[in-house]
């Protein structure tokens, strides 16, 4: 996460740390180009969230709540997290269904709520969720709509449950190769030489399984 509470891929980072290096540049925000300082301290940090939810950001909404989340701030967190939903924010949403799901905070638990607006949203983990979800309650027709979504954006875990409801008849032969392509084009489309390039790295530094 950078100052602006933007988001950028792994790939993107390296590329830009790569310029940067290459031509000698002072290592700025690939977004609002302010200097960034390294390791940032937790006070600058909550300094730029507060200043980015001063103008109603609701992604700096989502992230401030995390940060309450892991200081154990719990009921901060869940109101931040509102606030950002309230925005749209769909990141924020989930983070909300989470708290339903588990029942914490005090919030009653409620293992549906919160994950059909994130879903909605475009969440890839609330619609593999809400598939698991309707998968355990019995409701097979709805679960296997969500997984083909969420396989469709490449999430894997669907993909290998979509072979477990494949194999009892619940997917179709036609309707499940009609899946795998769209998975395998989803996953070819996130990859290019800046990933794979970071990918090795992560790995040669045992930070991720081949």
């Amino acid at each position: 996460m950078f100052c602006c509470c933007n988001l950028i891929c792994n790939g993107c980072q390296f590329a830009n740390q790569m310029r940067e290096q290459e031509q000698n540049l002072m290592s700025t925000c690939p977004f609002c180009r302010q200097p960034r300082s390294f390791p940032q301290e937790e006070s600058v940090k909550e300094t730029d969230l507060l200043k980015r939810i001063e103008v109603n950001d609701p992604i700096a909404m989502r992230n401030m709540g995390k940060e309450r989340y892991y200081q154990g701030r719990i009921k901060d967190a869940f109101k931040y997290w509102e606030k950002g939903a309230a925005l749209g924010e769909v990141g924020s949403h989930y983070e909300l269904a989470v708290m339903y799901w588990e029942g914490e905070g005090g919030v009653e638990k409620d293992m549906k709520k919160g994950l059909e607006k994130a879903a909605i949203g475009g969440h890839l983990s609330a619609r593999y969720n809400l598939g698991t979800y309707n998968y355990n309650e019995g409701r097979m027709d709805r679960a296997v709509k969500h997984f083909i979504i969420a396989a469709t954006l490449g999430c894997v875990d669907s993909i290998d449950l979509l072979k477990e409801c494949y194999a009892h008849g619940d997917v179709s032969k036609e309707d499940f190769a009609s899946v795998l392509r769209a998975h395998h084009a989803a996953v070819d489309a996130t990859k290019s030489l800046q990933r794979k390039a970071v990918d090795e790295i992560l790995c040669e530094n045992g930070l991720k399984k081949e």
